[in-house]
């Protein structure tokens, strides 16, 4: 048995654990004071995103404010004279800050779904992403037939969470491309102002613990725009977190009848040990420096490249 399939299998046991240790007691409609402790983020407050670089390791990078993301890593990259190619995902994309190599909506646009269909949002970037499932063979592979094997591409995809934790569309795309002799690595963005508060941070670990399990992929989780923190102190407490501390906050912060909830949770994200976040600001070049140093270990990018060696002229005789 796998390590992932390991530790899947053990993900959903403490999700049982979860599922029996609320009281049945507190499900009914909570009053003001106990809604202050929800848990699992409203839609589009997590976000992930996949990039990808292809060289004979042919790789990826897949995680809040992803388009200034890439938008930062592209004028990196330009600067320090390393090319990159960002591939949008996002079939409801409106403008970028960077040249778009590959745009989805040259295959379907979320628009054009809306109109056609009647879907709302939500329902019409599923269709479309379903759609670019069922046109990898076609419409991908023509594209990828443009690039070369060192190569480095980064793709932007939908912020919606449920594309990484719940829908499988994202999980073929990324298989699909690990048979193409691809190597993925998923960079999951959070809002830095998830860590102000012990009960979003624990919604940010879930929401990126279930990406991970459902994707299986080696995961950057980044903390983005840290040029808007002010209580850098506090959040140094949430980089490293210990399960007694956690345990102790939530427990300030929510009813009694969640305290078995929240020992099982601070429990899980204790024992997998998987989250940890990096901060990212984008005002430094040395910090996304620090942060493509460590996409390109995961991929392991650029270690099959030849070592340039400079020849020398010998000196004459005199």
């Amino acid at each position: 048995m796998t390590r992932s399939s390991l530790a899947e299998r053990r993900f959903k046991r403490q999700v049982q654990r979860l599922k029996r240790a609320v009281d049945p007691k507190s499900w009914h409609r909570p009053d003001e004071e106990s809604m202050q402790g929800l848990y699992w983020p409203a839609k589009d407050e997590s976000r992930l995103r996949l990039s990808k670089a292809r060289s004979k390791y042919r790789s990826a990078d897949a995680n809040f404010a992803k388009s200034t993301y890439c938008s930062s890593l592209y004028q990196h990259c330009e600067a320090v004279q390393r090319t990159v190619h960002i591939v949008n995902l996002d079939p409801a994309a409106e403008k970028f800050d960077y040249p778009v190599a590959m745009d989805i909506r040259e295959l379907i646009s979320l628009d054009d779904v809306m109109e056609e269909l009647g879907f709302g949002p939500n329902g019409g970037l599923i269709y479309c992403m379903e759609h670019l499932q069922e046109n990898l063979d076609d419409w991908l592979e023509e594209e990828l037939e443009n690039y070369l094997d060192d190569d480095y591409l980064v793709f932007d995809c939908p912020g919606q969470i449920e594309l990484f934790s719940h829908v499988p569309v994202l999980k073929n795309f990324v298989e699909h491309l690990q048979r193409k002799n691809f190597k993925v690595c998923v960079v999951y963005l959070l809002d830095s102002q998830f860590m102000t508060d012990v009960t979003k941070y624990i919604s940010g670990c879930m929401a990126s613990l279930s990406a991970m399990v459902q994707l299986e992929l080696p995961h950057v989780n980044i903390l983005s725009k840290m040029d808007l923190v002010t209580d850098r102190r506090g959040l140094k407490n949430y980089l490293n977190p210990e399960a007694p501390i956690l345990l102790s906050q939530l427990n300030q912060h929510m009813p009694p009848s969640f305290a078995k909830l929240n020992k099982v949770l601070a429990e899980l994200v204790d024992d997998f040990s998987m989250v940890n976040f990096v901060p990212l600001d984008l005002r430094k070049e040395s910090s996304i420096q620090y942060v493509l140093s460590l996409i390109d270990n995961c991929i392991q990018y650029g270690e099959d490249a030849d070592v340039k060696i400079r020849d020398f002229d010998e000196p004459e005789d005199d």
